[in-house]
């Protein structure tokens, strides 16, 4: 395959007539060390799936939910999270409407839907809604469009053939040190943010705050490239379809080794996902 085949293929994700290209990706969740000395629970969650429109093209879902430490049952509000979002998803798909459809307006409905399974469960167990305090972080990906929505801090990161990697939104703080916001919140919607996106994502990472020092330039507010470009690599390689079981257990290696360990003690969710064609990779 040639250099200007490569370009051409990489820029609308497929040969003119051919299927879309498959996503494939690798994902982990894994308890930060300061956990296992208190004897708490691993308080991330991640959910990633992939999908089929009415036109059998893929679309990748990926949900990334870190519990509050302040809360007892965070861990269980950052699974109703990941869950409600998913389900969200498949009642899109269901109304044959299109990512290209959905709007701010629909993003806040979705939050709405989440914050109501959390209400529900919490009623059931008799506590309180922050008791369940989470964040959100969620990539709808498409064949050349993309909606995104976060509340608090985590990072999505995309490479669409812009020269550099780049952040979706930058992990919002609290006021204070250590703090962010919760999709618990009573001001929750006003912390929501939204992005509808145009163009072909080819790579896409999804991270808790816990890996945050490891991929995020705070000063100067840019990713930190390498750490992509070396983490990818096997998953570019890979010729799973959807998950590939075995790097995304070597994932959970890397995250619980001493490299890692050293720079972070939090619970720690990272997904990489990509459509890049293997044929590309093979050619480099």
């Amino acid at each position: 395959m040639s250099p200007l085949q490569i370009r051409q293929r990489l820029a609308v994700g497929r040969w003119p007539g051919d299927e879309p290209m498959n996503w494939r990706f690798a994902s982990a969740t894994v308890i930060g060390t300061s956990h296992l000395k208190t004897g708490a629970p691993c308080q991330d969650h991640h959910t990633c799936r992939v999908f089929r429109n009415g036109e059998d093209e893929p679309i990748i879902a990926i949900a990334v939910s870190d519990g509050a430490g302040s809360a007892s049952r965070g861990g269980e509000g950052a699974t109703i999270t990941c869950a409600s979002l998913i389900e969200q998803v498949e009642f899109l798909l269901a109304q044959e409407r299109s990512l290209a459809s959905m709007t701010e307006d629909d993003a806040r409905q979705w939050l709405k839907a989440v914050r109501n399974a959390i209400a529900d469960r919490a009623n059931e167990a008799e506590r309180d809604m922050r008791d369940y305090a989470c964040t959100m972080l969620f990539a709808l990906v498409g064949v050349d469009v993309a909606v995104f929505l976060q509340i608090g801090d985590g990072v999505i990161v995309v490479n669409d053939q812009s020269p550099q990697w780049s952040w979706v939104f930058w992990p919002d703080r609290g006021e204070f040190a250590n703090t962010t916001f919760f999709v618990t919140d009573a001001a929750a919607a006003d912390h929501l943010r939204f992005e509808h996106r145009r163009g072909f994502i080819q790579d896409i990472a999804l991270l808790s705050d816990g890996i945050e020092p490891l991929v995020l330039h705070y000063a100067s507010r840019t990713v930190h490239a390498p750490f992509f470009e070396r983490t990818f690599e096997p998953v570019r390689r890979s010729q799973a379809v959807g998950q590939d079981l075995a790097l995304s257990q070597d994932l959970e290696a890397y995250l619980c080794s001493p490299a890692i360990l050293q720079r972070t003690d939090d619970d720690k969710t990272l997904v990489l996902a990509t459509r890049r064609p293997q044929e590309v990779v093979d050619s480099q």
